[in-house]
């Protein structure tokens, strides 16, 4: 298949970076190295969808249910994030990255949690491309957190009130347009908890290739994929 220059191109591609500890298990190295090597690919897609001309790309770095992983794997995740912020800042502001980290980001560091706010604000002009790091994040968590800032702002109001419509603008994302391309990697079929409400019509794409594997040519193969998708958001085919 070959992307054409008419193609339609998803305005919002969300991506669930997995594989990287398996990746690492296959070469016999730590899980860290792996991380490592994932974080290496982000810079890569990242640049690709610039280029392409996506305009959001939102990635599940760290999931509400990954504090179950083993006390080391979780410090050497944190470590990593760390490393990338104050690492990575000139490169987005070199390509026109802007940076937004969506997620109940409290439960880290007040070190990290200074990184992620300089990061936000040194890169907050920048228009190319957003990219929301989703870190500590959950779908579920994403809802009610939102539920219950409309409740806050609107104290006199009943919940039966409550529509979609007046929800979205208190969801993690309510800048961005709602997810059109999900990929996942690694060979597992699922969402997990990712972008529940943003992805509800997204075209869901799932590859074999390990996190550091993804390539720019897959994304280019998810994106030629997405062009011959027929959607339709719940109406009926054409006659």
């Amino acid at each position: 298949m070959h992307l054409s220059p008419a193609a339609p191109l998803p305005q919002h591609i969300a991506i669930i970076m997995d594989g990287n500890r398996r990746w690492a298990k296959k070469r016999f190295i730590p899980a860290a190295l792996g991380h490592a090597a994932g974080a290496q690919r982000v810079r890569d897609i990242v640049k690709a969808c610039g280029e392409i001309g996506i305009s959001q790309l939102s990635l599940f770095a760290f999931s509400t249910e990954n504090w179950k992983r083993p006390e080391e794997e979780i410090s050497s995740l944190m470590g990593l994030f760390t490393t990338y912020l104050k690492k990575e800042i000139r490169n987005m502001n070199t390509n026109g990255v802007r940076l937004k980290v969506l997620g109940d980001t409290g439960r880290f560091s007040p070190a990290l949690q200074a990184l992620i706010a300089d990061a936000q604000a040194q890169t907050a002009n920048n228009q190319v491309i957003t990219l929301n790091i989703c870190a500590n994040y959950g779908g579920r968590w994403d809802m009610l957190q939102a539920t219950k800032a409309w409740q806050r702002a609107h104290p006199d109001m009943l919940l039966d009130t409550l529509t979609e419509e007046a929800l979205a603008p208190y969801l993690s994302t309510a800048d961005a347009p709602e997810v059109d391309l999900l990929i996942r990697t690694g060979g597992e079929s699922r969402v997990s908890n990712f972008l529940l409400w943003q992805a509800a019509y997204a075209e869901l794409f799932f590859c074999d290739e390990l996190w550091p594997d993804f390539s720019p040519e897959t994304l280019h193969q998810a994106l030629t994929w997405f062009a011959t998708r027929d959607r339709r958001f719940g109406s009926s085919a054409p006659l």
